[in-house]
């Protein structure tokens, strides 16, 4: 290479964002979308024996895209052409097909169309690609961020297949930080650049998922250190908070933060603090924690802190959590905030909580005691002659559906576990329980055993 073409490479490299210069060459290289490019999937061997079938890629910006669409073609050694449903419509169609006829006529080459955007076409453009995705003159690779179902006609839907990328993990996009940072020909390894892990981690979280938003905060955070003395160049949460030009909230999802916010916002709700509990909500949704964790302790707390005071708070929590599976960021958040301000208000007993711990005391002192002959079931003849079910009452024949009967082992008769208090929904039930316990305690205990 003479200086003239090392002195165009380097003007290149510094013209290219450093999400272009990263972008995976190959399969090998590619991290992430496991679930598509696993060892035994689909799309990987059709790669690998060079048998491509039309595709539609459909997920989130920066989820790998167009990077897969390249490495399709590059592998299989087939022409590319790029097509932007934004730029372009019937007549630019009209020269890439020109072109695909001609490279096979000529080459005995394949080409492979990659549509961004492909959800922008309208119909007449859409339907201009049928018959050659149907001939095999091109194999079509569309990217869309909208759902296929509505926004790609039916008969072009049909002809490929549609195939869904998920936003990158935080563990995939640490992985492509790292590389970045190590990388001296096309990275940023030439600068010897340290990195703070809070720092890195960070930029992951605020990228959502991104694999582009995280390059190109990591490429502006290098620029302020990178030209400094080696000793000094060093990437801190400092710096990342000047470039994002937002605090990073001290918090580690598997550390000692976690477990203070989520003991806070627990704490806040059980001390029927609305706006404690929306602050500390908030403060661990801003910084990273995962919103399903979240969800999923509203779920319990609604059990272990609410019980049967409001029955309908479980009902509240689980669709507040279903909600954000549908949604998810940033929507579905305030699906959770109106789970927490409800858990919150709403009336408090841990008798459920304190009952089922008194159960499983007593079953671990007392092991398998055996259920009561009149209330086990009886399929055989065999069974009926030991005297299963004999004597059992059947609640339903009796006045409101309640009859004094023993259901509890013989050694645990008359054990009370769940005791009810006076809030809420639960005061209805201490009362009705209450009338079936004098009920109970007034009938003959051969009665109450199932004798006649």
């Amino acid at each position: 290479m003479n200086l003239f073409d090392q002195a165009s490479k380097e003007i290149d490299k510094t013209a290219r964002p450093l999400a272009e210069r990263m972008r995976p060459q190959n399969l090998e290289t590619f991290v992430g979308q496991e679930h598509l490019l696993g060892k035994e999937s689909l799309l990987r061997h059709a790669i690998e024996e060079d048998r491509l079938f039309s595709v539609i890629f459909w997920g989130p910006p920066g989820s790998g895209k167009t990077t897969l669409a390249r490495i399709m073609a590059r592998e299989t050694k087939s022409d590319f052409e790029t097509f932007s449903a934004v730029l372009s419509g019937v007549k630019e169609i009209r020269e890439v097909i020109e072109r695909a006829k001609t490279s096979r006529r000529y080459h005995q080459k394949k080409t492979v169309l990659f549509v961004d955007e492909l959800h922008r076409f309208n119909k007449a453009q859409q339907d201009a690609f049928l018959p050659h995705v149907e001939s095999g003159l091109i194999t079509l690779i569309g990217a869309t961020t909208e759902n296929p179902s509505f926004e790609v006609i039916a008969p072009l839907l049909s002809r490929a297949r549609v195939m869904l990328l998920k936003p990158f993990s935080d563990e995939a996009l640490s992985s492509i930080l790292k590389r970045a940072l190590s990388d001296k020909e096309n990275g940023l390894g030439e600068f010897s650049l340290g990195v703070e892990p809070d720092a890195l981690d960070h930029i992951v979280w605020t990228a959502d998922g991104d694999a582009r938003v995280a390059l190109n905060n990591l490429e502006s955070a290098a620029s302020l250190v990178q030209e400094k003395d080696v000793s000094q160049r060093k990437i801190t949460r400092a710096v990342v908070e000047t470039v994002l030009q937002k605090k990073a909230l001290r918090y580690d999802k598997t550390g000692e933060e976690h477990y203070n916010l989520i003991s806070a916002f627990h704490k806040s709700l059980r001390g029927s603090d609305p706006d404690a509990a929306l602050y500390w909500l908030g403060r661990m949704l801003v910084a990273g924690e995962d919103p399903l964790y979240v969800a999923r302790r509203m779920v319990r707390f609604a059990s272990e802190d609410v019980g049967n005071a409001d029955p309908r708070a479980l009902s509240v929590a689980v669709s507040a959590l279903q909600a954000f599976q549908f949604v998810g960021l940033p929507e579905g958040d305030l699906a959770l905030a109106q789970a927490a301000v409800y858990l919150a208000t709403a009336p408090k007993s841990n008798a459920l909580y304190a009952g089922y711990g008194k159960v499983k005391e007593r079953i671990g002192k007392t092991g398998s005691l055996p259920a009561p002959l009149h209330i086990r079931n009886a399929p055989t003849k065999m069974m009926k002659d030991l005297g299963y079910g004999k004597g059992y009452k059947y609640a339903h024949d009796f006045q409101d559906a309640y009859v004094p009967q023993t259901y509890l082992p013989e050694k645990l008769g008359g054990q009370v576990f769940y005791t009810p208090t006076d809030r809420g929904y639960e005061k209805i039930i201490k009362e009705r329980l209450e009338k079936w316990r004098r009920l109970r305690d007034s009938m003959p205990q051969e009665q109450k055993k199932g004798g006649r």
